[in-house]
């Protein structure tokens, strides 16, 4: 699938009918297939100061709970801004979900002004993602809080 198609077919999906988890795991398929080198793909919801894994593409991670403040996802919270590292190796509080990963772009999910989640990806290329990429993220973001604002509030309400 080419970038482009990509874009819409995950607006599709964010913006019609799926169930919320559907929505965003129907996402990072698409973003994962259309982008050979992102080897990770991923959303992560934010319940109270703890980012849960979500809908995710790649290799299984032990990290299915982060702390903000805490590698790069927690720090992205922390800092209320979105994060792009070109080598996590160069990282003192790097939380590897593979050894080959290189680099990271992690982008806020929000609904309103409240940050909901994030969308998490790792490419074992370094310096892989660039502003194309963060716009592409930070377009389906916009659209992506409402969802991660529904499924994070299920979360909260577990016990």
């Amino acid at each position: 699938m080419e970038p482009e198609d990509a874009r819409a077919a995950a607006q599709a999906a964010l913006t019609g009918d799926l169930p919320d988890e559907a929505a965003l795991r129907r996402v990072v398929e698409i973003l994962a297939a259309a982008h050979p080198a992102w080897g990770w793909v991923g959303v992560y919801l934010l319940v109270g100061d703890t980012l849960f894994l979500g809908p995710f593409v790649g290799p299984p991670t032990e990290h299915t709970r982060i702390p903000v403040g805490v590698g790069v996802c927690g720090t992205a919270v922390a800092r209320n801004a979105n994060l792009v590292v070109d080598d996590v190796r160069h990282l003192d509080n790097y939380l590897a979900c593979s050894v080959g990963t290189r680099s990271e772009i992690v982008v806020l999910i929000r609904d309103g002004t409240d940050v909901v989640g994030q969308f998490d990806v790792d490419s074992d290329v370094a310096a892989a993602f660039g502003p194309v990429d963060e716009a592409l993220l930070e377009g389906l973001a916009a659209l992506a809080g409402p969802r991660c604002r529904r499924l994070a509030a299920a979360l909260a309400e577990r016990p």
